[in-house]
């Protein structure tokens, strides 16, 4: 400020002590807070003093005698004794002012406590930042975060198992597909045999078809409806185990008083019930059915028997059973089903094989295709057993010499084609195992 002409009152002026004094100020704020990171005990030493202003700072103040009260009022000297600005930057100056005009000593000091008390919290929660982030707990304390944190890294983890068990159910279903198409590429090409097979039979129907009415192609169809029934009897004999049967006591009542050699043998029995059962009619042309019932699939007397039961097995060959049975529930191989059903399974409402009746039935038909007819025979218990009619089922070793054998009851029933015997199959009682 200028000073005003002589003879008029000069108004207060900002003494050089406080212009000084907030330049001092200012500059170790700055430096308050451009340390971050740094430990300055210096800086912690100055907030915890309530009398020093300015750490490093020596503060002389110059009371002004009478000689210099009319240039200034009053001088402060600040001597630094570790200076951290430049003397260009300490020397410029930069307010103009300060808060306590005119000077009042307790003001200033109650002013200097206020401040000392603002910077000792600003850096009580900068220290406190500082220890809080580097903490290993960082993040504890806020439950909204750590809540909504610990969400997302629970989705996440769902995602990667959803993910997962995608691509793993992905590789299932791409390996079920590779086995449907390979499946149905089987299945196309086993109609397409059949096709072929059904054709070349259909051609030799006005031929002496002496391919297909052999002694070979017989064995073979019966070899089949054999292994049918086999497995069937597998199946019944499990289901009765899981139903709590005793096996011992049925076999028991299917052939009374059998010496079994092994105890499991009883099942032999239960295979005697099913193929006894199954060829019970063999040597009838309805196969047990009423004759006078019997549809024929068309075919009329004037016919000779021997093509119709020829005509009826191509037939039977060329259609899947299950498809016949849905087609036509009252033809004659439904109505031979449901009356093995009755007689082998009824009334304990079990399972039935259709294609084991399917089998059984076109073997039949085939046997009927002949001229002669093929002939069927079984072996009644107690008859001695002849190498010639008789097979052992049990594939025993019979030494020479020894006693012959009495039967104990038939389990498959033998055949004549002509003079050719097929040999039934029997279980010998009183024979010891060579097994």
């Amino acid at each position: 400020m200028t000073e005003m002409d002589d003879g008029s009152s000069r108004p207060p002026q900002i003494s050089e002590m406080f212009q000084k004094f907030a330049l001092a100020f200012k500059t170790k704020t700055f430096e308050f807070f451009a340390e971050e990171e740094a430990e300055d005990s210096d800086s912690l030493a100055l907030l915890d003093s309530a009398e020093e202003v300015i750490t490093d700072q020596k503060v002389v103040v110059i009371k002004p005698d009478g000689a210099a009260a009319d240039h200034k009022d009053s001088q402060l000297q600040i001597t630094p004794k570790k200076p951290n600005l430049s003397e260009t930057q300490v020397k410029k100056p930069e307010l103009a002012a300060t808060a306590h005009v005119p000077f009042v000593e307790e003001n200033l000091k109650a002013a200097d406590r206020a401040l000392i008390s603002h910077l000792q919290r600003l850096s009580e929660f900068k220290h406190f930042y500082r220890d809080f982030c580097t903490s290993s707990n960082f993040g504890s304390d806020i439950p909204i975060g750590s809540c909504l944190e610990a969400q997302v890294q629970e989705n996440q983890s769902k995602l990667r198992t959803l993910g997962t068990m995608s691509n793993r159910l992905q590789t299932e279903i791409d390996q079920k597909d590779n086995e449907v198409m390979a499946l149905r590429k089987k299945l196309g090409e086993i109609q397409k045999s059949n096709l072929k097979l059904s054709k070349r039979l259909s051609a030799t129907l006005n031929s002496p078809c002496e391919v297909l009415l052999s002694v070979r192609v017989f064995d073979s169809v019966l070899h089949d409806a054999c292994r049918l029934t086999h497995r069937f009897t597998k199946i019944l004999v499990t289901l009765m185990e899981k139903a709590g049967w005793d096996l011992d006591l049925a076999a028991n009542l299917v052939h009374p008083d059998i010496e079994y050699v092994k105890k499991a043998h009883n099942r032999y029995a239960f295979l005697s019930y099913v193929c006894l059962g199954m060829f019970k009619g063999f040597d009838s042309k309805g196969f047990g059915l009423d004759e006078s019932e019997m549809l024929c699939n068309g075919h009329g007397p004037e016919l000779d028997k021997n093509k119709a039961s020829l005509k009826q097995l191509l037939e039977h060959a060329s259609s899947n059973p299950m498809e016949l049975l849905s087609r036509n529930q009252n033809c004659e191989f439904s109505r031979f089903c449901e009356s093995k059903y009755q007689e082998i399974i009824h009334p304990h409402r079990g399972i039935f094989n259709f294609y084991m009746a399917s089998s059984i039935w076109m073997l039949q038909k085939l046997a009927y295709s002949f001229d002669p007819a093929v002939e069927i025979f079984q072996v009644e218990r107690g008859i001695d057993f002849s190498m010639v009619y008789m097979e052992d089922v049990t594939r025993r070793l019979l030494l020479p010499g020894t006693t012959r054998m009495k039967v104990g009851f038939t389990v498959v029933p033998g055949f004549k084609i002509g003079r050719t015997v097929i040999q039934s199959q029997v279980y010998l009682s009183g024979l010891t195992c060579t097994e």
